[in-house]
């Protein structure tokens, strides 16, 4: 699935104060810096991208053409407090992309402002008009997942990592986008969360199709399989998808699921295992090959460390895609 998500953005952070839910936003900065020209917040809001603020008319005088929902809280709902904000984007010549669970399409009122403007509605979690069940058939070419301890730990950020190390060592590679955020950075992918369960293992191999011997896919990961609420939606990627290998990502400050403080997160041991042991329903080999750590908040120093530690621990590679010079690991992963 190939979106438009009319470049360059100025982006929405609402009134949120957490910086996991800012996850959406953060991302497209981090990989599509040159799409991003300001930040809108709204009173109350505790996050700051280091982005000019603006308003969307300001935004749109700077050459901005959409206002991109750059929040992800849970459950996916359009904050009310937010629409006021909404319709003066589209106001002021914005389109505006979404990524969350509730449509914009849906909103009353908002697709006559659009139309009125000539602007968009881009709503980017709807899932591509395809109903298979899986086979479980094994496909040509070669596979690797992110895939986590928790929610927003590093899944997206490791995937484009190793994408991006591989692509400018000249490797055969495709990043293939499996979340709102993900998708508004590649310009395609599939939402897989918002595929009906019965289906998402086949469109998880429709999304990583039959290739050549010596060609890799990296997925991104969704999900975790410790989480309560979302541990379903990582099983169907992993048995779809079919990993070769699988890389875990982990933030070692965080000893329960955010959100959901009765659940703490397994040791890493006790995760390589029961990862390899579910993704081995459909393709017996599938491994955890390395591990790669969420070290926000700490140096480099601190970083290392921990990374030492935990490789030494695991007798895995271990590393922050954001603070370690990966090119020559990932070769060494797909060798």
């Amino acid at each position: 699935m190939v979106l438009d998500v009319h470049p360059p953005h100025l982006l929405f952070l609402g009134d949120i104060k957490n910086p996991l839910d800012a996850k959406t936003a953060m991302g497209v900065l981090e990989w599509r810096p040159e799409h991003c020209i300001g930040q809108f917040r709204l009173h109350g809001c505790e996050i700051d991208l280091g982005l000019p603020d603006l308003s969307p008319t300001e935004a749109f005088d700077a050459g901005a053409k959409s206002l991109l929902i750059g929040v992800a809280p849970l459950g996916g709902e359009i904050a009310p407090e937010w629409m006021e904000s909404i319709r003066l984007s589209l106001a002021s010549g914005l389109s505006v992309v979404s990524g969350l669970h509730q449509k914009l399409t849906a909103v009353n009122g908002l697709k006559s402002i659009a139309d009125a403007k000539k602007v968009a509605l881009v709503d980017v979690r709807v899932p591509p008009d395809v109903h298979r069940i899986a086979s479980g058939k094994k496909r040509t070419g070669k596979r690797l997942l992110t895939v986590g301890t928790d929610c927003c730990v590093g899944k997206k950020y490791t995937a484009l990592a190793v994408w991006k190390a591989l692509a400018k060592q000249g490797v055969d590679v495709t990043f293939r986008a499996t979340g709102q955020t993900g998708i508004m950075i590649s310009g395609s992918g599939i939402p897989v969360d918002a595929v009906v369960s019965d289906f998402l293992p086949g469109v998880c191999e429709y999304l990583t199709p039959d290739a050549g011997e010596n060609h890799w896919d990296i997925i991104e990961g969704q999900g975790s399989l410790f989480h309560p609420a979302y541990a379903a939606v990582t099983l169907g990627l992993l048995h779809g998808s079919q990993p070769d290998l699988m890389l875990l990502c982990h933030d070692p400050n965080r000893v329960a699921i955010d959100g959901f403080e009765s659940f703490p997160i397994p040791a890493i041991s006790d995760s390589i295992r029961r990862y390899e042991e579910a993704a081995r329903l459909t393709n017996p080999v599938a491994r955890v090959a390395g591990i790669s750590l969420n070290t926000a908040g700490m140096n480099k120093e601190q970083s290392d460390r921990i990374c030492a530690e935990v490789a030494e621990s695991t007798g895995l590679p271990c590393f922050d895609p954001l603070k370690n010079s990966i090119s020559a690991l990932v070769l060494d992963l797909i060798s």
